[in-house]
């Protein structure tokens, strides 16, 4: 945990959050500027900065961030397609450092995007 992440204080139930899912490495909560009728940002509980910052022990991880990704996919009625982001960097759209994963779903997406 970092005391000054944003997101590892929404971990931490030091600042409210909609989770819509939680276990002991990953938690997931409604975006609070949402780019499409579903989408949750998913986050492992181990603050990482980006996927830049990732290290060979983070395989399990981001592997974890996926199924989650599914599994909600799932619960949401996504079946007509979803889109899994992970921005790393300012010119890529990042705007916390701790790596997340926006599961995005309920409209129809465009390619290419942004």
């Amino acid at each position: 945990m970092s005391a000054d992440c944003l997101f590892c204080k929404i971990a931490a139930k030091q600042i409210p959050a909609k989770m819509v899912y939680e276990d002991p490495d990953v938690f997931a909560f409604e975006d609070i500027g949402p780019q499409a009728p579903t989408h949750l940002l998913i986050c492992p509980r181990k603050h990482i900065a980006s996927l830049e910052d990732v290290t060979d022990g983070d395989e399990l991880m981001l592997g974890h961030l996926q199924m989650v990704a599914a599994k909600l996919a799932r619960e949401k009625n996504l079946q007509q397609g979803f889109r899994t982001v992970i921005n790393t960097g300012q010119n890529a759209g990042q705007s916390v450092l701790h790596l997340h994963l926006h599961l995005l779903g309920g409209r129809n997406m465009r390619w290419p995007p942004g």
